[in-house]
């Protein structure tokens, strides 16, 4: 579910940057990284975005290189002569004012004016909305360029991502295989160690006790049904990850039986090569169970 994608385009405000970056999550979450995108589009950019990218954390970015006209600055020249008209009368109205000369009046009347483009309310930034009715089709057509941009990095990492799956499931169904060949092996060391138990007690087996014994523990440790089982469930991961168009939570609960499988081989195997190779394979569904969660 990792991915990312950018696109722009030129407004009249200027130049407005798409970015799409999402990550793994169980459901979408979205979330738009900007003040720039007007509140009545806002629901149909997340259900856009829902509907492409389907679930991970998504965060959509919007940032604005604004052109020389927008950046340009605003003075409200009514406000402007307001002010200076009540300084003015201020000024008329206070001694040694009333007789200036001429030099004198023009210094202090640009005084005046330098003072009042100070004020915080009478200069302000051109407030228009960047992104209108007019340009909107614009905007809509570079968030689905990114979001085009996002499929294709989430195709290129999941090509990877494929291959790194199945040749770890390969790597158990081998590893399983290598646990058979220690099966009449397993078989052999159980005999042995119930005779060398039975020789150290000084007891004398009875041939026909000696067989329940056994069967019993042939029974106890027998796991050909767990083999059984964990092959098919790889042969359903890996026909789900053909057949389904985002196969993502059913692997995830696939995984779940494989390990189950895999976790009672291990306590049944009585066998040191059996429990180094079901080691083995807790380790590869370790890394597959890494990997789905990057699988949509």
């Amino acid at each position: 579910m990792t991915g990312y994608g950018k696109a722009a385009v030129e407004l009249p405000a200027g130049r407005l940057t798409v970015e799409i970056r999402t990550l793994n999550g169980k459901v979408a979450d979205i979330g738009i990284k900007s003040p720039l995108l007007p509140k009545d589009r806002e629901l149909q950019v997340r259900q856009m975005l829902s509907e492409r990218l389907v679930r991970g954390t998504i965060d959509m970015f919007l940032t604005l290189e604004a052109g020389p006209e927008a950046s340009a600055k605003r003075i409200d020249a009514a406000l402007v002569g307001d002010y200076y008209k009540q300084l003015r009368t201020i000024r008329d109205g206070l001694p040694g004012f009333a007789g200036a000369s001429m030099d004198v009046s023009d210094r202090i009347n640009n005084e005046l004016l330098a003072s009042i483009l100070r004020f915080p309310d009478v200069v302000s930034s051109k407030k228009e909305d960047i992104i209108d009715e007019t340009n909107w089709p614009l905007v809509e057509a570079a968030i689905k360029q990114a979001v085009d941009a996002v499929d294709a990095y989430r195709i290129s990492e999941g090509a990877a991502l494929r291959k790194d799956v199945e040749s770890r499931v390969k790597n158990i169904l081998a590893l399983e295989d290598e646990v058979e060949s220690y099966e009449a092996e397993r078989l052999s060391t159980v005999k042995e160690r119930i005779l060398k138990a039975a020789s150290e007690l000084g007891m004398k087996l009875d041939g026909e006790r000696f067989e329940q014994e056994m069967i019993y523990y042939l029974e106890k440790y027998d796991i050909n049904e767990e083999k059984v089982r964990l092959r098919q469930h790889c042969a359903y991961f890996m026909q789900t990850l053909d057949s389904e168009p985002n196969p993502g939570r059913k692997l995830g609960f696939i995984i779940q039986e494989m390990g189950r499988e895999i976790n009672t081989t291990g306590s049944k195997a009585n066998h040191a090569g059996i429990q180094q190779a079901v080691v083995k394979m807790k380790d590869e569904l370790e890394k597959i169970r890494e990997q789905s969660m990057n699988i949509l």
